[in-house]
This record gives structure tokens, C-alpha cells and sequence, in this order.
């Protein structure tokens, strides 16, 4: 019997998917500004890997639209205009609800005690004034609560818009300087406990637009 070896980890296939990750996350979680320019050579150099794997993973990026990339070879961030903006939180507000309410009927007391607890984080990095520990936190509860809708394409739908989003939030937390606890994130949670399905939604929608309805004015 054959038995197909493990890659390297300095494998052309190993080294691509670890610098697409975590550029992927760099973009999702706002450590990444819009506009901000890099290059393939730049990227090589800090993940120690040659221009091949580079070049992949950006593609990957551009094709989910994390990154953008223009005929002379520029990459960087897509700076969103207004009516980008207001399409991907339209888009956030379709499919996250629907994820809300299909998790609903799977949410229990640990669940609930999870969200509270990542709630009591997301806290702290208010306090720090950490953006992008904010945003990743923020994400952190939206993802915990939709993993119960059991949804996986879904969710990557989902995954997909907050990545196109992740440099536009950073923009938005230093324009709203947040200083306490996403108040939707509370009803949320009061809708679980109390199995509220329209109250969920209604929440749900509220909190992954309000923020952004003020940027795309």
C-alpha cells in the first residue's frame, strides 16, 4: 500500500498556505490599513519564503477580495467606497441573521456562558483601546454563536464578507473611539436565554450594521 508522505513545512504548498493565513488574518482582524501597499518581495522577505508562495497566496487574497491588485503588479487593501460599504453590510445582515437564527434552536447554557465570557474580553481590549484585538474579539463571538447553526457554507460566506471588511473596521473603531461594550452584543444574548427568535434577529442585524451604516454616509 501506498502512503503518501506528509509535505515539508518548507514545501512550496506548506509555505503558501502559511502566508495566506496569516495575511488572511492580518486583513480580518484590521492590522492591515486600507490602501496600504505592499509588495510580493516584501512579503517573501518577512515570511522567509520565496517569491512563489508569495505570489500564490496573494492570488488566493485577490480572489476573495482581501486584497486588490492593479495591471502594473501594486497590491494592497481595497480602501471601500460608500456603496461597497453598504452592499457588504447588507450582505452581513442576510447571512448572519439567518446563521443566528439556525444556531437559536442549538444555543445552550454553555454556549451562552462562552459568548458572556468573550463579551468580559472584548471588554478589556475596549479598555486597552486595542483595535485589532477588539475586532478579533468581536468576530470571535460572532463566529462561537454561528458554528451552533451547523451552516459551514454559510459561515465561510460570512467569513469571506469580514475579511473584505477587516481594514474598514479598523477605520470605523477609530472613528466611533469605543469606549464601552457593543450594546447589541448584550440583547443577544438576552434573546438566546429567552429563545427569541425575532428579538435574535433583530439584534443580530442591528449589531453587524449600525457601525457601518455611519461609515458609508
Amino acid at each position: 500500500m501506498l502512503i503518501n508522505p506528509r509535505p515539508s513545512e518548507s514545501s512550496p504548498a506548506v509555505a503558501h498556505d502559511r502566508v495566506y493565513r496569516a495575511l488572511r488574518s492580518r486583513i480580518m482582524h484590521g492590522d492591515i490599513a486600507p490602501g496600504q501597499a505592499m509588495t510580493l518581495r516584501g512579503i517573501g522577505e518577512e515570511f522567509e519564503v520565496s517569491m512563489t508562495p508569495a505570489r500564490e497566496a496573494v492570488r488566493r487574497l485577490v480572489a476573495e477580495g482581501a486584497f486588490s491588485m492593479s495591471s502594473s503588479g501594486r497590491i494592497s487593501t481595497p480602501e471601500l467606497k460608500s456603496e461597497r460599504i453598504e452592499e457588504l453590510a447588507a450582505l452581513r445582515a442576510l447571512i448572519e441573521v439567518e446563521l443566528a437564527s439556525r444556531a437559536l434552536p442549538r444555543a445552550h447554557m454553555a454556549l451562552i456562558e462562552r459568548l458572556q465570557m468573550i463579551n468580559n474580553s472584548i471588554a478589556e481590549q475596549i479598555a486597552k483601546q486595542d483595535a485589532v484585538g477588539y475586532i478579533r474579539t468581536n468576530l470571535e463571538f460572532h463566529r462561537t454563536l454561528y458554528l451552533r447553526a451547523q451552516a459551514p457554507a454559510m459561515l465561510a460566506m460570512a467569513e469571506t464578507v469580514w475579511l473584505q471588511l477587516g481594514p474598514t473596521m479598523r477605520a470605523l473603531y477609530g472613528r466611533l473611539r469605543r469606549k464601552e461594550l457593543p450594546h447589541f452584543h448584550r440583547v443577544i444574548v438576552a434573546a438566546l436565554q429567552a429563545g427569541d427568535e425575532p428579538g435574535l434577529r433583530l439584534a443580530v442585524r442591528s449589531d453587524v450594521t449600525q457601525g457601518l451604516k455611519m461609515l458609508a454616509r
